[in-house]
Protein backbone atom coordinates (compact mmCIF):
# COMPACT_ATOMS: atom_id res chain seq x y z
CA UNK A 1 0.00 0.00 0.00
CA UNK A 2 1.75 3.46 -0.99
CA UNK A 3 1.36 5.69 1.69
CA UNK A 4 1.32 9.57 0.98
CA UNK A 5 2.94 11.73 3.02
CA UNK A 6 2.40 15.91 3.67
CA UNK A 7 5.48 18.09 3.27
CA UNK A 8 4.90 19.12 6.95
CA UNK A 9 5.33 15.48 7.77
CA UNK A 10 8.34 15.03 5.63
CA UNK A 11 9.97 18.49 7.24
CA UNK A 12 9.21 17.26 10.58
CA UNK A 13 10.55 13.35 10.32
CA UNK A 14 13.66 15.58 9.00
CA UNK A 15 14.32 17.53 12.01
CA UNK A 16 13.93 14.94 14.16
CA UNK A 17 16.83 13.05 12.32
CA UNK A 18 18.61 16.43 12.47
CA UNK A 19 18.51 16.56 16.19
CA UNK A 20 20.03 13.06 16.45
CA UNK A 21 17.08 10.71 16.29
CA UNK A 22 18.55 7.64 14.56
CA UNK A 23 17.46 6.91 11.27
CA UNK A 24 16.61 3.28 11.53
CA UNK A 25 14.12 3.91 14.29
CA UNK A 26 12.85 7.07 12.29
CA UNK A 27 11.87 4.78 9.68
CA UNK A 28 10.39 1.77 11.78
CA UNK A 29 8.48 4.42 13.16
CA UNK A 30 6.98 6.17 10.13
CA UNK A 31 7.13 3.06 7.90
CA UNK A 32 8.89 4.30 5.02
CA UNK A 33 11.96 2.81 3.17
CA UNK A 34 15.66 4.26 3.45
CA UNK A 35 15.80 4.99 0.32
CA UNK A 36 12.67 6.89 0.66
CA UNK A 37 14.12 8.66 3.83
CA UNK A 38 17.23 9.83 1.80
CA UNK A 39 15.30 10.87 -1.20
CA UNK A 40 13.21 13.20 0.76
CA UNK A 41 16.18 14.30 2.56
CA UNK A 42 17.73 15.52 -0.90
CA UNK A 43 14.72 17.22 -1.70
CA UNK A 44 13.31 18.89 1.22
CA UNK A 45 17.03 19.80 3.06
CA UNK A 46 16.98 23.26 2.18
CA UNK A 47 13.40 23.95 3.04
CA UNK A 48 14.57 22.37 6.98
CA UNK A 49 16.92 24.88 7.07
CA UNK A 50 14.68 27.75 6.05
CA UNK A 51 11.93 26.58 8.45
CA UNK A 52 14.57 26.71 11.57
CA UNK A 53 14.73 30.57 11.38
CA UNK A 54 11.18 31.13 11.88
Amino acid sequence: MKKTFSVEQIIGVLKQAEVGVPVAELIRKTGITEQTYYRSKAKYAGRVRQSDRG
